[in-house]
């Protein structure tokens, strides 16, 4: 059976987390920033990327810089997070195939080092480019209906 509420997530996640830069970005023809809010066990990523070469409409790429959004659940085992959603528009509704870039499923693995309370670093299983996120505002988590 599936559970009535939200399960509480990870406690240490709670909140609203930002990747302001990566190594080597101004060399980079390509890169991404990621903002994170992990709300009980759910979360919504921000994916902003900059890049110097155009890849398509200008209408969707916005002289080369772009956000994606995706929200869904989460679930961590041991040092792994694994993050599962669906792309989604800005304001949260369904993003279907008709818009710019991708759409559909998300799905993605990161090992979790929390350097501090307020400093974590995600590194993707399929990224050679680390996410190296500072706390944003903390939130507690209370579990909403289903």
């Amino acid at each position: 059976m599936n559970p009535d509420k939200q399960t509480p997530g990870e406690g240490y996640l709670q909140g609203e987390w930002k990747q302001d830069s990566v190594p080597a970005q101004k060399s980079l023809v390509t890169y991404s920033l990621y903002d994170i809010k992990f709300s009980c066990d759910s979360f919504l990523l921000k994916i902003s990327t900059v890049s110097k070469v155009n890849y398509g409409a200008d209408t969707c790429m916005s002289k080369g810089h772009w956000d994606e959004y995706i929200r869904g659940t989460y679930s961590q085992r041991r040092d792994t997070l694994h993050i599962k959603g669906q792309f989604c528009n800005a304001d949260g509704s369904y993003k279907n195939e008709q818009g710019c870039f991708r759409f559909g499923d998300y799905e993605e693995y990161f090992k979790v080092h929390k350097q501090s309370d307020s400093l974590i670093r995600f590194v993707s299983t399929s990224n050679v480019i680390p996410i190296n996120a500072h706390l944003i505002k903390r939130t507690s988590c209370i579990p909403k209906p289903l």
